[in-house]
């Protein structure tokens, strides 16, 4: 591992003790000294690279992300479409192109941006009679099926819901072909599961669209099949990512029988906390709600967790060193969410337990009455503001003006200054993983498409470029108990950094939507570096004599 000097470049560093440099002293991986020019540092025989004073800022960490399902969308029916009959078309496409009996698999529809509204199977029919075919909402609490695939599930009008899922019927009872929560995994688990192999070679794929968007970390929540794939990746030298894999409640027991504990693993591979679902999701509007969405009184979504359900899990995994990470979109479901942390530290203070850092994953919805709790309870909140652009027309039509506290992060860190901390990612493959475009959302609270904010989006909410930088690098590595070692560049903190086209800081907000990583380093080592005209340049190195 080489030492190596970057020099002529503008350092955002993130380090409150020196917050700016125009040259990098890096050596065995990590930051030895940061200066003004080479000449700061007595190493004359060290490699320079001149950067030509391009901005450097501390690498990024996509603080929730299903890597897994990230990587095999990639090779999906993309659903993400204006209109209903577009994503028919495509699954038709990919049906001309397949041999009979071969699943078509895809993802992102959401039928709130469809005028048509939602899909049935006979939709599908008419182009796949040959072919079973599941398609996944962009939320990934829903998902959308064919004929062929709901008679190889046995999904019949007989068939119950399963419990926490609902098969959508129609006047007579039989299944329309939409599937909500876990009603989703009745089909999903007839189609035929990727190896480890497969799995492996896609998110290695999939890894250098991260490190090409200066993403040098993520916090998974796939499942063990995604865990034997990171460890491929590591044994074999090829993971470049530093992961912090969480683990699905189903693992909590093997967990604990086998005494892995957060922060287990290594530099690159860890352990971190138990996910647990204590709601739906706003799309197929199953999130959990205080009150009903609006223009449907008798709904107020799925609450599959309440508060003292939530203690005695986090009783187990307190006591085994394990946080929780708890997923909770609406009102309601944050609000069990909420009571249950306190009550579960309380419990860690009564058994001279230590604290551990517990998560709240997306906290979409926050009830006025809630907030009091920001300002001496502390927890991780987990937020993608990515969320906040696509979900916008959703969240307005469901919630109305209960949106006043939706996507929340300036209440977040004004109300929780000292307690909370504020952790940003994208949710990907439900967002792109683009944390640029993330950054964007989190300061204009805007659409890419959107010219000027809506008076009924709460602009007040939007936050600093400074702070939504800061909670995709510090407040990240704060959750994953690696702040020692990562979020900014400092001595003694590896050099992991991205280096961008333009200023990042001296951009107009819209810029933010174009912005290049020109190169990414983890290490130490470049992991990623673009092949357009100054790149290659950039990297022309010379050396001191």
């Amino acid at each position: 591992m080489s030492a190596k000097i970057l020099t002529n470049c503008k350092v955002y560093t993130f380090d409150n003790t020196q917050p700016y440099a125009t040259a990098l002293f890096i050596e065995n991986g990590k930051i030895v000294a940061l200066g003004n020019d080479a000449n700061s540092f007595e190493n004359p025989k060290t490699e320079q690279i001149n950067l030509q004073g391009s901005t450097i800022i501390p690498g990024l960490i996509d603080g929730h992300i299903h890597l897994k399902q990230y990587a095999l969308n990639l090779e999906k029916v993309d659903c993400d479409t204006k209109t209903r009959e577009d994503c028919i078309q495509r699954v038709a496409e990919k049906a001309r192109t397949l041999p009979e009996n071969q699943w078509i698999l895809g993802h992102g529809w959401n039928h709130n941006e469809w005028q048509e509204g939602i899909g049935n199977a006979k939709l599908l029919d008419q182009y796949t009679q040959h072919h079973p075919v599941l398609l996944t909402a962009k939320s990934l609490h829903a998902a959308w099926c064919n004929s062929k695939a709901l008679k190889i599930s046995g999904i019949t009008k007989h068939k119950k819901n399963p419990r926490g899922g609902i098969i959508a019927r129609d006047k007579n009872e039989e299944p329309t072909g939409i599937l909500y929560e876990s009603a989703v995994s009745i089909v999903q688990n007839m189609i035929p599961v990727p190896s480890i192999s497969e799995i492996t070679t896609a998110v290695k794929v999939a890894q250098d669209n991260l490190l090409s968007y200066g993403i040098t970390g993520v916090h998974d929540f796939d499942k063990r099949d995604a865990f034997q794939a990171f460890q491929n990746l590591d044994k074999t030298g090829d993971l470049k990512l530093r992961i912090t894999k969480n683990l699905p409640l189903d693992y909590l027991d093997d967990a604990i029988a086998i005494g892995l504990q957060n922060g287990f693993g290594n530099d690159y591979l860890k352990i971190g906390a138990i996910k647990l679902f204590s709601d739906g999701a706003l799309g197929p509007q199953t999130a959990a709600m205080i009150s009903p969405y609006k223009g449907q009184p008798k709904n107020r979504g799925m609450l599959f967790l309440n508060a003292k359900e939530i203690v005695e899990i986090g009783k187990k995994a307190t006591q085994n060193s394990l946080p929780l990470a708890i997923h909770a979109i609406g009102d309601r479901a944050v609000h069990e969410v909420l009571i249950g942390i306190r009550m579960l530290i309380e419990y860690e203070n009564d058994h001279d337990l230590k604290n551990q850092r517990h998560r709240i994953e997306h906290l979409q919805l926050i009830h006025p009455d809630d907030i009091q709790m920001f300002s001496s309870l502390p927890f991780i909140a987990s937020m993608q503001p990515i969320h906040a652009a696509s979900d916008k027309t959703m969240a307005i039509k469901f919630w109305g003006e209960r949106t006043k506290y939706a996507y929340a992060w300036k209440t977040v860190l004004d109300r929780g200054k000292g307690f909370v901390t504020l952790a940003f990612g994208s949710d990907a493959p439900v967002e792109t993983p683009n944390p640029f475009k993330g950054i964007y959302a989190a300061i204009t609270r805007k659409r890419p498409d959107e010219s000027e904010p809506s008076e009924n989006w709460t602009p007040e909410q939007r936050i600093s470029l400074h702070e939504a930088i800061h909670a995709y690098t510090q407040g990240c590595a704060y959750a994953s108990s690696t702040e020692n070692h990562l979020g900014k560049l400092a001595p003694g903190y590896f050099a992991d950094l991205v280096v961008l086209d333009r200023d990042i800081f001296n951009l107009p907000p819209r810029s933010l939507l174009e912005l290049n990583c020109i190169a990414t380093m983890v290490n130490g080592e470049w992991v990623f570096q673009t092949n357009d005209k100054i790149g290659q340049e950039y990297f022309s190195s010379a050396f001191l004599s």
